[in-house]
């Protein structure tokens, strides 16, 4: 386990992903990515787990792109045109699974969190950052306009924020980022573990099915108008309400007492 790129434990419910990819920052490399993609698609198969952590091993979270891949995939032919645009849509692919899974995934995030790895703490559902985390989408910097991370960036923190950190290049801190809306919580880095584990056990305690369809009608109301979103949700909770779980659920509540749920 120590060798795999990305290490995979579950405990009580709730699985932790561990980018192990330290001595290169954890950047998302072709074997990365695939890595990404083939765990995620198995937990979100995975009935028995319900919240997701994602995190990485070492000084940083993750630095974007391997930009040593990248230069060598330029060598090939048609001057690399063919793998850039597999490699933008192979990471496209794993940043639009994040929000897709059932379960609410959380990015925990130290040292930085830069280009393609701020969009990764962007395609998360909630993010916990370490008191002196640094994000940045910096591509311009070496003449490379953040354009993929750009998507995700601009639907989390306001549209002048997004446009400056792309334009200038420039990082910002967890405190910052924190008030933008690109993170939750801002924790001492000694206590970034135990505040992520205590947020995922608080959200692996609640019906599971609840937090399933509710986390799918949250993304899919945000792309409707607001009539159509309040028809959509309506019907999303008749539904809901209808389950066995809820009305037991609805019982507790006012018996005072802990639910019985079958989930």
């Amino acid at each position: 386990m120590e060798d795999e790129i990305l290490r995979c434990d579950v405990t009580d419910g709730v699985a932790r992903l561990e980018m192990n990819r330290p001595g290169k920052l954890n950047a998302l490399s072709d074997a990365m990515l695939a890595a990404l993609k083939s765990k995620l698609v198995a937990l979100g198969e995975d009935r028995s787990v319900r919240v997701i952590i994602l995190s990485g091993v070492g000084k940083a979270f993750c630095a974007g792109h391997d930009l040593g891949e990248m230069q060598a995939g330029r060598a090939s032919a048609d001057k690399g045109a063919a793998y850039f645009a597999d490699l933008f849509a192979r990471c496209t692919e794993v940043m639009l699974m994040i929000p897709a899974l059932p379960q609410p995934v959380i990015a925990e995030v130290h040292g930085i969190a830069t280009a393609a790895g701020c969009q990764l703490v962007a395609s998360c559902d909630m993010a916990v950052a370490a008191e002196g985390t640094r994000f940045g989408v910096n591509g311009v910097n070496i003449g490379l306009f953040c354009s993929t991370p750009m998507v995700a960036l601009t639907r989390n923190i306001p549209r002048k924020a997004a446009f400056e950190m792309l334009t200038t290049g420039t990082f910002i801190d967890a405190e910052r980022a924190q008030a933008l809306g690109l993170v939750n919580h801002v924790v001492p880095h000694s206590d970034l573990r135990a505040h992520t584990d205590q947020l995922a056990a608080t959200l692996a305690a609640k019906l599971s099915s609840a937090v399933r369809i509710g986390k799918q009608t949250f993304y899919q109301q945000a792309e409707m108008d607001v009539a159509d979103a309040y028809a959509h949700a309506g019907a999303v909770m008749v539904e809901n309400m209808l389950w066995r779980d809820t009305e037991e659920g609805i019982s507790a509540f006012l018996d005072k007492r802990k639910p019985d749920w079958a989930d």
